[in-house]
Order: structure tokens, then C-alpha cells, then sequence
């Protein structure tokens, strides 16, 4: 391994980052305790100054360039929060930036960019994934000689995020057995590292990654920083094709575990979050809570730290986590039905094919034909998973079944 992040490195930038990084709080879960029998405690960086612990690598890096760096301006690839960071340093620092973002990064966290920026910053949006954006950001750096400010495979950055763990000791009032933290880059994984190393070796960091975007997982696992060719990029703060070179070694080395999550899972966290406990946090955010079931036999009695790493959500996307979240209970199914051409089909199907409890949500139909029958698509929630069979039983008893559709995803793609 060529680089470490030494203790007092990151207690050097702790003190820098003190000028605009909060300290965030660090509060009991009686929920989620009494749901794992554990002390579960979230770091809530969720309530960070730009919403996401982005802002502490971002500062810390851009404060230790030189007159002649700043003097030339930054340059940064970002999915959104660590974006926020550099916009935030640019307009703080007075240095000039161009930040660039997938095409697709919601829009509530390009506003918010522009916002903490303001005149300070110029945002490109370019590409499909954060990995394309990164690369169109370096070859503007490379052209303009101009200082590049990595999102995660930066020694400043590392070092910068590390600051929560310091932080975190300082917080708790017993030992930390487990501490769960979102893996995207590694940058946060590997400062936290840093810190456990020397002030906490016996907790084991547990890194979770989206099921959809595992990269880390697949490069511990091949022993080699590797790329992934398709990723699901649903989870925008947690979706790389490659983590970085002096992430991987750390986190290969140091972290306990890694692991992933389904998106549709984390969905569903988000909604409990939401409804339960009053806290809006971002997919990525929700990573580490939704991890917990993975390890809930040996949480049982512990200390528990979930990193909650920002709330940068777009109330746009609500609908599409919602319905996420009902797929991945298996409460939402669509199905081609096949109508019959014939007076008050649609009356027998919902007055007799459809359960009490059940719901139609989605029915896109349209008659081209004189055919016998004519298909619809219609998307049906459940009250529960096990309603499913007897619905399935009743439509083939009556000669409206034609497909399931949420098990054929070349088709089901169109829907969600």
C-alpha cells in the first residue's frame, strides 16, 4: 500500500474544516434499537451545512492548494453531493470552478450547486454516469491546466472525510462495535479507516454498496481495482464503475466487510425514514440503515453507528422510490390481461378477479382488433405478497391471464 491517512493528518484537517463544517449530531434510533435489540446510533451528516459530508474532503482539499493553483481554478466531477462541497469551498475560497454532473443528476441537486456557488462556479452537465462525467471533467482540467479536485481518490479528501470519525469518538460514550458507512468512491470508507486504525481497532467498518453498483465488492473480490461495464445508476451518491486506486488498497485492507443492498430495499428505508422517524435522506443516505438487516444475529446487544451521509433528495423522484419500494416487497405486479371483447368485462374483472384489498394503479388499454380477446397492461398492489398467487389462480380460472410481467425484465424496463 503507498498511502495511509496518518491520525494526525486528519486531525490537521479537522481543524481546517472547523471554519464550515458542522459538527453533526449523533443520535439514538429507539427504532431501529429496539427492531435490532442493539444501541443503533445514526451520525446524521444528513443535517451537514451542504446536506452531505461531501463538504468536509472538498474543504480540506481546496485549502491546502497553492496561490498559483487556486489562481488557475478547479475542476470536479461529482454525481451531486461532493459538487456541493467544491461549490460551496469555490464561493468560500474565492477560487473560480467548473463542476461537472451526469446529465441525468436530479435537479434538485443541480439547483442546490448553483445555489452554494453562485458566481463562483460554472456547472457542465455531460454524460450518462458519473465515471462519463469524470472523464470529460479531466480532459477540460488537462486542456486548461487546471487543479482537479477528485470526488474520492485524493489524499486531502480521504483525509478531510476522515474528520467523522474523529468526530465520532468524541461523540460516543461507549466502544463502537460496528460502524456501517456508504461506499461509492471509498473516499469516506478510507478516512474513517485512518481513524479506527489507531483510536478504535476493534470496531468493525462494514462498507455497503448498492446491489446495482458493487464496485468495491467486485474489486475486493478479484483482488484488483476493477471497472464494471453496466451499473444501476438509481443510487446517484453510490454508483461508480470504478473506485479509486488509493481507496481500494485501503479498503481492502482495513475494512471487515463489504456489502450490498437492493435498491428497491433502500426505497424502502428511505419511506420509513420518511414516515417514521421525520428524517429525508437521499438513496445513498439510506445505504447503511438498509445494511443492517445483513447483520442483524450479530448486532444483538452491540453498538451500532450508521453513517447517514446526506439528504440531497428531489421530491420528484418520490414516486419512482415508492414504486421501487412496492416492487421490492412484492406488493406491486403488472400483468398483460386479456380482456374479452364483450360488455362489462372490466366490471367482472374488478368485481370478481380482484381481491378485497387489491388495487389497480396502472391500466393502459387500447382495442385495434375484432379479436376474441384484447390485452391490457395493468399494474395491481397488494395488500400482501401472498395475495399474489390466489390473484394469478382466479385471472387463469377466468381466461384473463396473458403474462406476469415483473419476472421479464426486457419488457418490464418500459414500466418502471
Amino acid at each position: 500500500m503507498t498511502y495511509f491517512p496518518k491520525l494526525k493528518d486528519i486531525k490537521d484537517a479537522s481543524k481546517i474544516i472547523q471554519e464550515v463544517a458542522k459538527i453533526t449530531p449523533l443520535d439514538e434510533s429507539i427504532r431501529l434499537s429496539k427492531l435490532y435489540g442493539a444501541n443503533v446510533l445514526l451520525k446524521r451528516e444528513d443535517l451537514q451545512r451542504v446536506r452531505s459530508y461531501k463538504i468536509r474532503g472538498a474543504y480540506y482539499k481546496m485549502s491546502t492548494l497553492s496561490q498559483e493553483e487556486r489562481g488557475r481554478g478547479v475542476v470536479c466531477a461529482s454525481a451531486g453531493n461532493h459538487a456541493q462541497g467544491v461549490a460551496f469551498a469555490c464561493r468560500h475560497l474565492g477560487i473560480k470552478g467548473t463542476i461537472y454532473m451526469p446529465s441525468v443528476t436530479p435537479k434538485q441537486k443541480v439547483q442546490q450547486t448553483k445555489m452554494f456557488g453562485g458566481d463562483s462556479v460554472t456547472i457542465v452537465l455531460e454524460g450518462d454516469t458519473f465515471d462519463d462525467s469524470s472523464n470529460a471533467a479531466m480532459q477540460f482540467c488537462r486542456e486548461g491546466n487546471k487543479t482537479f479536485v477528485h470526488p474520492f481518490d485524493d489524499k486531502k479528501v480521504i483525509e478531510g472525510q476522515g474528520t467523522i470519525g474523529l468526530e465520532l469518538l468524541e461523540q460516543v460514550t461507549a466502544p463502537i462495535d460496528y460502524l456501517f458507512v456508504a461506499i461509492g468512491g471509498g473516499g469516506l470508507a478510507s478516512g474513517l479507516c485512518g481513524v479506527f486504525k489507531d483510536l478504535s481497532p476493534n470496531t468493525k467498518i462494514i462498507g455497503v454498496e448498492p446491489l446495482g453498483a458493487p464496485s468495491m465488492k467486485t474489486s475486493i473480490a478479484n483482488g484488483k481495482n476493477t471497472r464494471l461495464e453496466k451499473i444501476d445508476k438509481f443510487i446517484d451518491g453510490a454508483a461508480v464503475q470504478r473506485v479509486g486506486d488509493l481507496t481500494f488498497a485501503i479498503c481492502k485492507e482495513y475494512l471487515h466487510d463489504v456489502i450490498t443492498v437492493p435498491e428497491g430495499k433502500v426505497c424502502q428505508t428511505i419511506l420509513d425514514l420518511y414516515n417514521r422517524d421525520a428524517i429525508v435522506v437521499e438513496p445513498a443516505g439510506a445505504l447503511t440503515i438498509s445494511a443492517l438487516d445483513d447483520y442483524a444475529e450479530e448486532l444483538k446487544g452491540k453498538n451500532v453507528v450508521c453513517i447517514v451521509s446526506g439528504s440531497n433528495n428531489d421530491i420528484a423522484r418520490m414516486a419512482e422510490i415508492k414504486e421501487r419500494a412496492l416492487l421490492y416487497g412484492k406488493l406491486k405486479h403488472y400483468f398483460i390481461v386479456r380482456f374479452p371483447q364483450r360488455p362489462g368485462a372490466l366490471r367482472h374483472f374488478v368485481a370478481d378477479i380482484l381481491g378485497p384489498d387489491d388495487d389497480i394503479t396502472h391500466f393502459e388499454y387500447s382495442k385495434k382488433s375484432n379479436k376474441e380477446n384484447a390485452p391490457a397492461i395493468v399494474g395491481i398492489e397488494l395488500k400482501s405478497p401472498v395475495d399474489l398467487q390466489p390473484l394469478i389462480d382466479r385471472m387463469k380460472a377466468n381466461n384473463f391471464f396473458g403474462e406476469y410481467l415483473n419476472d421479464k425484465p426486457d419488457l418490464f424496463q418500459y414500466l418502471v
